[in-house]
């Protein structure tokens, strides 16, 4: 695959999707500048890149940490003007035992990674590259932001928000010629998705979606979805009466194991 890509910002780098996008895109005469919190994995996505031809610099931290990934970010466009930046980074949460309510510091750990964290990735770009005129920026969603999940409220909701800010950008930055991508997902084999307990239909392999996302960021599309028989599926269901289109999605039930970042932080 030919790519137009000199200067790639990725977060979420270490494993899943991210780790796959970049392994994807990794070619000689690319410098990346990869983002994540696990030092080993992070060490070893960036060596098989560097095994690619690419040059990387890592970026250890959490995307939280908007100082911090400001700093990194500018820092490295400095040097290398981004032309592409693939906002990322995710976790994943559902309700609690028995279909309890989530926990609020989940819901909200949600909201400042998932939604947080993108705007934290995007933002030290924006001006840059409306200056520039010129660059792209993909936000990574789901098909849970185009449909919440019933069993994955703030899941659903952070990814809804991921979405609605990328089409705003597409319609805000085309003038000046930055495009913009939405990747809506279905289900990926992934550590993440190993903790979600119950159907994932049309599950595909981190490798498979990376090539799927990667041709579409390549071809400059306003959205890439997949699969698009779950998707159509969900559209369907949503033109039905409420209460048929909750029925509909019955079969897509599941619990979410904890990940065990709040039960760190309450010992801490």
């Amino acid at each position: 695959m030919s790519l137009p890509f000199r200067s790639v910002i990725l977060t979420g780098a270490s494993s899943g999707i991210g780790r796959a996008v970049a392994l994807s895109l990794a070619r000689p005469g690319l410098r990346m500048g990869l983002v994540g919190r696990d030092a080993a994995r992070m060490d070893e996505i960036a060596n098989a890149c560097r095994d690619r031809g690419a040059e990387v610099e890592i970026g250890l931290m959490d995307v939280r940490d908007r100082p911090a990934l400001a700093g990194f970010i500018e820092d490295f466009d400095d040097r290398s003007p981004v032309d592409l930046v693939i906002a990322n980074a995710g976790v994943t949460a559902g309700l609690g035992p028995d279909r309890s309510p989530e926990h609020p510091d989940e819901s909200r750990r949600l909201l400042e990674i998932n939604y947080g964290g993108m705007l934290n990735t995007v933002e030290p770009l924006l001006a840059r590259m409306q200056k520039r005129r010129n660059g792209q920026i993909a936000l990574v969603s789901s098909l849970a932001g185009l449909r919440a999940l019933p069993d994955m409220p703030s899941y659903s909701a952070t990814k809804a928000a991921v979405r609605a800010y990328g089409i705003s950008l597409r319609g805000w930055l085309r003038p000046f010629g930055i495009k913009v991508t939405v990747v809506c997902p279905g289900f990926v084999t992934s550590p993440m998705s190993a903790r979600h307990s119950g159907a994932r239909p049309f599950e595909i392999s981190a490798e498979k979606a990376a090539g799927k996302i990667v041709s579409g960021i390549a071809a400059g599309r306003s959205i890439v979805v997949f699969p698009w028989i779950l998707l159509l599926g969900m559209r369907l269901g949503g033109l039905l009466p409420p209460v048929l289109s909750d029925w509909f999605m019955r079969p897509f039930e599941a619990s979410v194991v904890p990940d065990g970042e709040l039960d760190r932080k309450t010992k801490d």
